[in-house]
């Protein structure tokens, strides 16, 4: 029995030379594939919990020192940002890091990190919408008035938009935009798909999405009456996010921990990471998925560190609130 028990260790011990702990929020679809990637091509067991972002975060907080956590994966620079500001995320030093993730899309502590991007852009219907030139401003004009549907100011990435806009415009004149947006008899849904279904079916004319959505219903339907519009192309360019990932303060696989992030980081991983949910890569050069690759090119608002997304999270909260944004 002895000799059958240190068999069975030492087998166990050598499947997995190490092992992590991934809290995501992201859907165990888009992340089970690539954890299974790194477990063959390293030997690295990945262990994973998923929940919403908000719970996961107050989860590690509440399991402080003894929370078997590694690493925090999660969507929006609003939520890696509450991350970073809630002291569980450690700041890493990591020259491929550096070299990988630019500038603008990763925290500047080195607490989170960008692994792929997506742009929240105009999407309008091509039977009633002629033209191709939009911004997210001209949605506030009087000719828009009652044609445009929004998804809920509850939702981080609408948050994440009006804090970009806060930061190009300053408080009063982005409040002024958003006070438009709301005085043009919105619709509001709560979530991207249904508004994007809203403007196929003719019930308004317009709406702000993350791109991914539109893809998803692309895939299933090739002539769904839908057209992106790239907005603000001749000023700061279009509003990009990012699914992302910190390394928890409290790790007890540190170094491990920051090789997984480098390693989706990489050409090898970037190129499934992003098509799996039809996002971009943050690594130039990359294949897009064939219909992401059909929108063609845009100039996106790299001057916007996502950063300040969470740092004015709260005063955008507070403007939509103030507007009458639902």
């Amino acid at each position: 029995m002895l000799n059958k028990y240190l068999i069975f260790l030492l087998i166990s011990s050598t499947t997995y030379a190490a092992s992590l702990q991934v809290y995501t929020s992201r859907k165990e679809h888009l992340v089970k594939g690539l954890f299974k990637a790194y477990e063959k091509e390293t030997g690295t067991k990945v262990n994973y919990k998923t929940g919403k972002a908000g719970e996961l975060i107050q989860n590690i907080k509440a399991e402080g020192k003894g929370s078997p956590a590694d690493i925090l994966m999660t969507v929006d620079a609003g939520n890696l940002g509450f991350a970073a500001s809630s002291n569980i995320l450690a700041s890493v030093r990591s020259e491929n890091l550096e070299k990988a993730v630019p500038a603008y899309l990763k925290d500047p502590q080195n607490r989170w990190f960008a692994l792929s991007k997506r742009a929240r852009t105009i999407v309008v219907n091509p039977n009633k919408v002629k033209g191709g030139s939009l911004s997210y401003e001209d949605l506030a004009g009087k000719d828009w008035k009652g044609r445009l549907c929004l998804r809920t100011s509850k939702k981080v990435y609408n948050q994440s938009l009006v804090a970009m806009l806060i930061a190009v415009h300053g408080n009063k004149k982005a409040k002024e935009i958003v006070q438009g947006w709301t005085n043009n008899n919105v619709e509001i849904f709560s979530n991207d798909t249904s508004a994007l279904k809203a403007v196929a079916s003719g019930r308004c004319d317009a709406t702000i999405v993350n791109t991914y959505y539109l893809g998803r219903l692309q895939k299933k339907n090739p002539k769904i009456p839908l057209k992106i519009i790239w907005p603000n192309q001749k000023s700061y360019g279009v509003h990009v996010n990012v699914s992302g990932a910190g390394v928890v303060k409290t790790s007890k696989n540190k170094t491990e921990a920051v090789k997984f992030l480098e390693w989706l980081a990489s050409q090898k991983a970037q190129q499934s990471y992003a098509q799996i949910n039809m996002e971009y890569p943050i690594l130039e050069g990359q294949k897009n998925d064939p219909i992401v690759a059909s929108w063609g090119t845009f100039k996106s608002n790299d001057s916007f560190n996502l950063s300040k997304a969470s740092d004015l999270q709260k005063e955008a909260v507070k403007l939509m609130f103030e507007v009458g944004y639902k």
